[in-house]
């Protein structure tokens, strides 16, 4: 099975985790930083994907409680064409309250403040693809 991606787009960061090669755990990995063309996020991603020989990225599509699009589902829907044109197929994710959940298992973990947006973002990625494998068994 080839490797499935998942990306937490962030304001300032983007989340990522890797699942395994039998689909079946999801890893966290270093987080990319955003720039306003989205250009080193790109080459980042490219760089990721070629790595892990990715062909399919599962990115968190962040939709309002009531189910209406957000402005950030508006910014990710125009990153996708992007994300396509590496030649990987993209599935929207719903990443509600996946962040929270980070937060909630960081606080449980006793992570402090200072390291808290180091992994947030890594985690609600890994939390992302966990919930898109486990959709598949």
């Amino acid at each position: 099975m080839d490797r499935i991606l998942a990306i937490d787009y962030g304001d300032v960061r983007v989340g990522l985790a890797i699942s395994d090669p039998l689909g079946i755990t999801a890893q966290g990995l270093d987080t990319l930083v955003i720039d306003k063309s989205d250009k080193k996020f790109i080459e980042g991603l490219k760089k990721i994907v070629e790595l892990y020989k990715v062909k399919k990225v599962v990115i968190g599509y962040p939709k309002n409680m009531n189910g209406t699009i957000s402005q950030k589902a508006e910014k990710i829907d125009s990153l996708i064409p992007k994300i396509e044109n590496l030649g990987i197929e993209v599935i929207k994710w719903d990443e509600r309250l996946t962040t929270v959940s980070a937060y909630k298992t960081m606080k449980e973990l006793n992570i402090s403040q200072k390291n808290k947006n180091i992994y947030a973002d890594k985690l609600a990625a890994t939390y992302i693809l966990e919930g898109y494998l486990n959709s598949l068994h």
